[in-house]
């Protein structure tokens, strides 16, 4: 079945657009490499690009779940495989990319992985994305059965933190992407946790979330620099209340997860709309008969 269609065999908009979308980053990589605008180091540009790619869609994939209950759309759940396998993708990519940039020294590559802990857990990230895009099919759920396949797939969550953590690790100097990629998965398993004690999850309590997700993103952010390169925590955390030094990591956390309130309260709105007028589409057609 081409990935672009639905489970009968017809084109699915929306899956369309989705597969464009995960083709569009390994796409432009190529076309960088082709016109010569990698950089000094094409090589080391492809490795870093595809491994930001990967984070990427593995925390798109977790969002899918999210989005479908906060926006009231069902049909989503048809993309999150796709995501998560293109995740899994762009992550091979990286490592294939790495390889090259070694010359294709396997054993070189293989002594690295074992000797720098950064490369060591990003190694062990791969494997787990490999293992889930390999079981992500519908032979292998019902091969392996609901329950078995819902606790593997579980290792999501971890993997997802591993592939941020090696983010941190490789990243020299400024780490505004990693601690955005970390604040966004603390906004997803916040939620995730709401869910699983029975909370609700309407505008106020989204609306907690995306505060809280912010705090701890700033937070996160300075306890990083203090521990990793000495800069007072108290700076960190001033220059996320200014501006002027640009819009922090925790600030984009905050607007991402009150834009989800938005379309929260928007999807309320017009069930709403639908609730109040389907009485009077009843009164109207009973008239119309009479």
């Amino acid at each position: 079945m081409l990935p672009w269609n639905d489970r009968a065999g017809k084109l699915s908009a929306l899956k369309l657009i989705v597969f464009l979308g995960v083709l569009a980053p390994g796409l432009w990589i190529a076309v960088q490499a082709a016109t010569g605008t990698l950089g000094s180091k094409p090589i080391t540009s492809a490795i870093h690009q595809s491994g930001d790619w990967a984070v990427r869609f593995l925390l798109l994939s977790l969002l899918v779940t999210p989005l479908r209950h906060v926006a009231d759309w069902p049909k989503l759940i048809a993309v999150r495989r796709m995501v998560g396998v293109a995740a899994a993708a762009y992550a091979a990519f990286h490592l294939a990319f790495y390889v090259v940039e070694q010359a294709f020294n396997l054993q070189k590559v293989a002594s690295e992985i074992v000797l720098r802990f950064y490369l060591t857990i990003g190694f062990v990230g791969l494997l787990g994305l490999i293992a889930l895009a390999a079981t992500s099919t519908d032979a292998m759920i019902r091969r392996l059965g609901s329950a078995r396949w819902n606790r593997l797939h579980l290792l999501t969550y971890p993997i997802a933190f591993i592939a941020i953590w090696h983010f941190f690790l490789q990243t020299k100097l400024d780490v505004s992407e990693p601690v955005l990629m970390l604040g966004f998965f603390v906004w997803l398993m916040g939620f995730r946790l709401m869910r699983r004690y029975g909370f609700a999850v309407g505008p106020l309590q989204l609306t907690a979330l995306a505060i809280i997700s912010a705090v701890a993103t700033a937070l996160l952010e300075a306890l990083w620099y203090a521990t990793m390169t000495g800069v007072m925590a108290s700076r960190i955390l001033y220059a996320n209340l200014d501006v002027a030094f640009g819009i922090r990591p925790a600030l984009w956390v905050g607007l991402a997860g009150l834009a989800l309130v938005a379309v929260n309260l928007v999807r309320m709105w017009g069930r709403s709309r639908e609730r109040s007028g389907a009485p009077r589409g009843r009164r109207a057609a009973v008239a119309a008969a009479e």
